[in-house]
Formats: C-alpha cells, structure tokens, sequence
C-alpha cells in the first residue's frame, strides 16, 4: 500500500503540474504581447519619419488638369516632375523638380532642387523645405525621366546646388484637416526681384494620395502682389497610369498671349 500510496501522490503532483502549465504560457504570451504592442502604439515618430514621408509626397509626376479644366482663366495645365537626386551627408534629401505644361514635358519653365530635412529641434515645425537654383539648369532637363546612369551624379547633383531661394516650415496638420503637412515661409517672407517685387511668400500642403497643393507670390515694398496666382494655390494630383488624356484639348494648347498670362500667375525666373 505504501507503494500504491506514493504512487498515487506523484500522479497527482504531475497531473496539477501539467494543469497549470498551459495557463503560466499563456499569461506570458500575453505579457510579451502586450509588451511589443505597447511599445509599437507609443513608438513616437520622429522628424526624420516626417521628413522622409514629405519627400516621397513631393516626388512624382502630378498635374493640374483638374483644377485648369474648372478654372482656365486663372490656371494652367501644368506637369510637376520631382524625383531623388542627392542625400547629403546629414541625411538630408536633395530632389529635382521642373514644371512645365502638359503638351511640352521637355521643355520645363521651372527647375529647381528641393532640401528636404527635419526643422531643427527648437523650432514649431516638423520639416524644412528649401528651395535651391541650379547652377547649370540646362543640364538637368528632363532629369527624371533619363535611364539613371544618364543622369548626373549624386557628386555633382550637391556641387551643382546654388542660390537658397526659399524655406518652407511644414507641420503635420491637426486632426480632422483634410492634409496630411502644411507650411509656409515666414510672413515677410525671401528677398525677391522679379517682376519689381521685393519679397515672395511659398505655401506647401501634402494631402492624400500624394496630392500637393502650391501657392507662390511676390510682393512689392508696400505689401502689393505683384505675380503669382490669387484665387487660391495649384493644385497637382497624380494622374491615374490607366487615364488618357486628349492631347488635342485647348487646356494643352497654351494661346499666343502665354508668356504674358504666365508672367501675371506663375514665376519663370526668381
């Protein structure tokens, strides 16, 4: 019996064991699982995360037909082209932008480089877009849409940015706003000349579906526009691959009169 006894008692003891083993598993799943969720909600995103996710807004090809359909008098139906061109050693990224009109791609009125890099901490903003001039834009014609090796280095993409033009201070909007970031530069805005201007002011706003609304206009010393549009910013939004456009549209014919329409609304030259 005190063999029967002994084991009976070590049955018992295995059988609660294996009992509260399944539930000890359980609970410590779901500790770690908590643990990992936890740590995934409150990972805060960081400037950097803000800045990469303008970059790859701004870059693309979008268009203005929408908006110059609705509003021929006052907008053009323009072709945005922006893509990568440099990182610089702080991480900041360089992109290459031109304008044109939709029915002459190779002939862009409007290249810039854009810096694209987190505001400096002291600072209320998320990301500084920074626009630069090149320094031989001719080079860099239809930059995007040449095979890479076709293009100019990331060496000489740095070596070529000159002139600062302009600063962006871009924010992720608030809750419940139909944009994702918006900015602008500072009321008194960049020191410009063009068309007797003395400053100019730039608005940006990344919105879904890598929308982008731009709003740039020059003022003389008495706070009187002087060029750019005033109704409202343009408004580019990437054309669904599967659409096709009617190339014999009057949008894609720009009339005689262009160069002075475009002089009244959007700038060639700062």
């Amino acid at each position: 019996m005190c063999t029967g006894s002994s084991s009976d008692s070590n049955s018992n003891s295995n059988s609660n064991g294996w009992s509260r083993a399944p539930g000890m598993v359980l609970k410590t799943l779901v500790v770690i699982g908590g643990a990992v969720l936890l740590k995934r909600l409150t990972k805060s995103t960081t400037r950097w995360d803000h800045a990469r996710s303008v970059a790859q807004s701004l870059s693309g090809e979008k268009f203005s037909r929408e908006q110059a359909s609705k509003d021929p008098d006052n907008y053009f139906n323009l072709r945005w082209l922006s893509c990568p061109a440099a990182e610089m050693v702080d991480g900041s990224k360089v992109l290459y932008i031109e304008q044109a009109f939709w029915r002459t791609p190779h002939k862009p009125f409007r290249q810039r480089f854009y810096m694209v890099k987190p505001c400096p901490k002291e600072m209320k903003c998320d990301v500084e877009v920074s626009t630069y001039a090149i320094r031989d834009a001719e080079e860099y014609k239809n930059f995007c849409d040449r095979p890479k090796d076709q293009r100019p280095q990331a060496e000489e993409v740095i070596g070529d940015i000159a002139e600062h033009l302009t600063t962006i201070y871009v924010k992720r909007c608030e809750r419940g706003k139909r944009c994702f970031y918006e900015g602008s530069t500072p009321p008194d805005g960049f020191p410009n000349s063009w068309n007797a201007a003395a400053y100019c002011t730039s608005e940006l706003a990344v919105l879904k579906n890598n929308e982008i609304h731009t709003w740039d206009r020059g003022y003389d010393d008495d706070g009187n526009q002087v060029w750019g549009v005033k109704g409202g910013p343009y408004e580019f939004k990437p054309a669904p691959a599967s659409s096709f456009v009617d190339m014999f549209s009057p949008l894609n014919f720009p009339p005689q009169s262009i160069e002075k329409r475009i002089e009244g609304s959007f700038v060639l030259q700062e």
